[in-house]
């Protein structure tokens, strides 16, 4: 038993595949391309242990290409090279089907390590298959990303879990040997964080604590699983909680908690960029308009980020995070947005007005397009008037300022020019 479990029920053909049914399904979109031998370089997204290194291999195996793996983490520019070298030699020519090169972890490759494989896809002498765990539209550059196909991979819901341990107390020699009682699941689930290939590997410690006729139940593995579990998984459980606590913390406006969950983070292999992206989006949705500057800083913050790497990255992401920390807070613009987006839920396409829309032929100029529309410029102080909105929504409020001294200058303007609508309170 040298393999460990999750390896030993990794997959062989499709069918075995849980999850994934929109993609790997008989009539998946994925499956089909599979199934017709018409496999495009590819990018699958999605969380740790959902399959996508097995998706590569039964591609691979699928179509008779061969196999090449390069892992981001430890593999350069030169590696890249000799690999697509390699595939040169032992691909179109001599089967004619182009090698299949594998890259986990593709997110960590730089822009020069990504530049160096476009001629190679481009050019058909390897079908790329990437994995990453992070958004591709962020960390894939654009020139490659437009020559993959990207396939989104959803994590696993308790019900393909709970198939998946039913899996290997049936199939796995060494699980049936040992006669194992799984009375409870919730906690090998928990500590999972839906990652199959945790859970199986868990299970296997949680068995192999215990030992044969054991019955496990959600104490036992809660007993195990702390005593060997790191104070930080960034793949896991942990991740969620103390990126929760690092927003939270932001912002409710305490900039020591918010420094020592960030440290949290950096201590426990956290990504830079996540971590960057993160205080972008708490500078729109949490600070918002009473201090539009965070936005700005959030964003030079990533980018000092990208730049500079670690360890010195540490200190920028430190400094946003105080500044935001400490900014007032406003919800505002997150809010308005959400309301808009639900009135256009309700009410479907209204119709333009006729005096906001465009007038780009005679016709339209004929039937006076646009008469009706007064030009703000024309008018004192550069405003007039006038409906915006679509007549069934006139009136309607999506915006409502916060109680902050850079909202109160926004309000008190509303109150001037639309006081039908923002009367002073």
């Amino acid at each position: 038993m040298n393999l460990p479990l999750a390896e030993r029920l990794r997959p062989k053909n499709f069918d075995e595949v849980i999850g994934q049914d929109e993609l790997l399904g008989p009539q998946g979109q994925l499956r089909v391309l599979i199934e017709r031998d018409l496999v495009p370089s590819l990018i699958f997204w999605g969380p740790p242990g959902v399959g996508k290194t097995t998706l590569a291999q039964l591609i691979a195996e699928k179509s008779g290409r061969k196999f090449f793996t390069l892992s981001a983490i430890n593999s350069g520019v030169k590696d890249v090279r000799e690999v697509v070298q390699k595939a040169q030699g032992q691909g179109l020519f001599a089967s004619g089907k182009s090698p299949i090169l594998f890259i986990d972890e593709i997110h960590r490759f730089s822009k020069s390590q990504q530049d160096s494989l476009l001629h190679a896809v481009e050019k058909g002498i390897v079908t790329l298959i990437g994995a990453t765990t992070e958004n591709p539209s962020f960390e894939v550059i654009p020139a490659l990303r437009s020559r993959c196909q990207i396939y989104v991979l959803k994590g696993l819901d308790k019900g393909q879990l709970r198939s998946l341990l039913d899996r290997a107390l049936q199939e796995d020699a060494w699980l049936k040997e040992l006669k194992i009682n799984l009375a409870e699941d919730e906690a090998l689930m928990r500590y999972s964080g839906g990652d199959a290939r945790k859970m199986l590997n868990n299970l296997e410690l949680v068995a192999g604590q215990l030992g044969s006729d054991a019955k496990i139940n959600n104490e036992a593995v809660s007993r195990i699983l702390k005593s060997h579990n790191v104070g930080y998984d960034k793949d896991g459980e942990q991740h969620y909680d103390i990126i929760s606590a690092f927003i939270k913390s932001v912002r409710g406006s305490d900039p020591n908690a918010a420094v020592y969950w960030l440290a949290r983070m950096i201590e426990g292999g956290e990504e830079a960029r996540f971590i960057a992206r993160r205080l972008i989006i708490l500078a729109a949705e949490d600070i918002g308009l009473a201090n539009p500057n965070a936005l700005l800083i959030a964003n030079a913050c990533f980018e000092a980020v990208h730049k500079i790497g670690w360890p010195e990255g540490r200190i920028p992401l430190a400094e946003c995070t105080i500044y935001l920390a400490n900014s007032p807070k406003s919800n505002s613009a997150y809010m308005a947005i959400n309301r808009a987006q639900a009135q256009v839920k309700e009410e479907g396409n209204l119709s333009v007005p006729l005096h906001l829309r465009n007038a780009p032929t005679q016709l339209m100029k004929d039937l006076d397009y646009g008469a009706d529309y007064k030009y703000s410029h024309d008018y004192p102080g550069n405003f007039v008037n006038q409906e915006y909105l679509p007549d069934a929504l006139q009136g309607t409020v999506f915006y409502e300022p916060t109680d902050n001294p850079a909202e109160k200058k926004a309000s008190d303007i509303l109150q001037h020019r639309w006081p039908k609508y923002y009367p002073k309170k």
